[in-house]
């Protein structure tokens, strides 16, 4: 079965037409820790992509994502090959980092206003604060705790200091080093504070009062707020611990939106929701591990081992679900089958000579106003994603070219958020489960 890429947007019997752009176990346990963060509700806040306030074309954006989600995969990949054992390497513990997404929020009595990068890769909040030994520039003034009436440092005996990867005591308070992939850190003295999201106060929200802090990762915001599946992480700190997103596509003007807490749950009037659980990888416990088990193109299912997409026992391979990825990278043996699969398909001369950065594009043809793809399917456990061709294929007319917004991977699978573009994307970490529904991010 095929789609249809087109600069008219209609759908018709089984053709979909959509614009071409100009420019091993289930886990039910969860570590709940202390009396932090009480919500009884939850909170909305709308996003922004990292590239927004640039002048950039969607291409570009595209581009400069991609760059971003290759050294992000390399972070990952080592992570996982240093917690394995294969790395010969001796290191800190170190966390994924970085993202792209920024969420506005306030810290502190009263309420200072902070933009922080948003990272389901990784659990910590933490922004700068003073007095800093070392900051990187930020277009806000550095948080000073000691102007909050409701600012409080942590013991050394709290659930949160004991959950830190690394940590010391110093005068009885909690003090963290936080080290990404990159070797950008953060470090600092663990607090509690009052956080405001929109217009939504909560108290006691346990985070990083970095005072010492390096990386060129972080200049976008005043630092992150961690969104993984550890009890640092601000989901895990709420009372009810779910959240979702929808993300829209680079070139539209509607924002992204964020959910936290009980509103976070799926409304299914928007459409049918597709539910997968969730695997947990000891050796990587704030990533959001889910079960692929293949992949169609047209209406063949792509002849790839379902153990090419396993989680292994050293905790290496599997497939993650990440927002602050790009694109969505296969291990390479299966992407190799899926390339193979796209060019028999597209019935295209494959273009050899772009400097688009991903690994298959085609030529369209001259004066072309839409062009047939194919059907791309995702198989998840329990959950069959049949992608809106936009989500998969990024065209240029201006270049003449098509392009497969995919890449290959040398170790972990990641699934990217081009992929998740306009779609309700729940986690909900009691259940253990991720949903999906197809929607626009206008309706919710």
């Amino acid at each position: 079965m095929a789609l249809l890429y087109s600069l008219c947007c209609v759908s018709f019997s089984a053709l979909v037409i959509v614009a071409l752009y100009v420019s091993p176990v289930v886990s039910t346990s969860r570590r709940v820790l202390g009396d932090y963060g009480k919500l009884e509700n939850g909170f909305r806040v709308t996003l922004k992509h990292v590239d927004s306030s640039k002048n950039l074309t969607k291409w570009e954006r595209i581009q400069r994502g991609i760059k971003r989600g290759n050294h992000r995969l390399q972070r990952l990949n080592a992570m996982v090959l240093a917690a394995s054992g294969d790395s010969a390497e001796v290191q800190a513990p170190i966390v994924a980092g970085n993202g792209e997404f920024l969420m506005d929020l306030s810290i502190g009595t009263p309420p200072n206003s902070y933009s922080a990068i948003l990272d389901t890769g990784s659990d910590l909040i933490w922004t700068q604060c003073k007095p800093c030994t070392q900051c990187f520039d930020q277009s806000t003034p550095i948080f000073d705790p000691q102007k909050s009436s409701t600012f409080t440092k942590l013991s050394c005996s709290s659930d949160l200091c004991e959950a830190l990867p690394q940590s010391t005591c110093s005068d009885g308070s909690c003090e963290y080093l936080y080290t990404y992939g990159d070797y950008s850190s953060t470090q600092g003295v663990m607090a509690t504070e009052t956080f405001k999201f929109d217009s939504v106060s909560v108290p006691n929200i346990g985070f990083g009062c970095g005072e010492d802090n390096e990386g060129d990762g972080f200049s976008q915001g005043a630092g992150l707020v961690g969104l993984g599946r550890g009890p640092l992480s601000l989901v895990s700190q709420l009372k009810e611990p779910k959240f979702s997103y929808c993300l829209t596509a680079m070139d539209e003007t509607q924002k992204s939106l964020l959910l936290m807490g009980s509103i976070a749950s799926a409304n299914e009037s928007l459409g049918e929701m597709r539910t997968t659980p969730l695997i947990r990888n000891p050796s990587q416990p704030s990533f959001y591990y889910l079960s692929l088990q293949g992949i169609t193109v047209g209406s063949t299912r792509l002849p790839i081992k379902e153990s090419t997409f396993a989680l292994e026992d050293n905790g290496s391979g599997g497939v993650i679900i990440d927002s602050g990825t790009t694109i969505t990278y296969l291990e390479q043996a299966a992407f190799s089958v899926l390339k193979k699969a796209f060019i028999l398909e597209m019935k295209l001369p494959v273009d050899t000579l772009s400097s688009t950065g991903l690994d298959l594009c085609f030529t369209l043809p001259s004066g072309s106003t839409q062009v047939e793809v194919p059907k791309l399917v995702f198989h998840f456990d329990g959950a069959d994603l049949d992608l809106p061709a936009e989500n998969y294929m990024i065209a240029d007319s201006s270049s003449g070219v098509i392009c497969l917004a995919m890449g290959g991977s040398s170790g972990m699978s990641i699934f990217g958020n081009v992929q998740q573009q306009n779609m309700l994307v729940v986690h909900d970490l009691e259940k253990e489960t991720v949903s999906f529904i197809e929607t626009q991010c206008q309706n919710i």
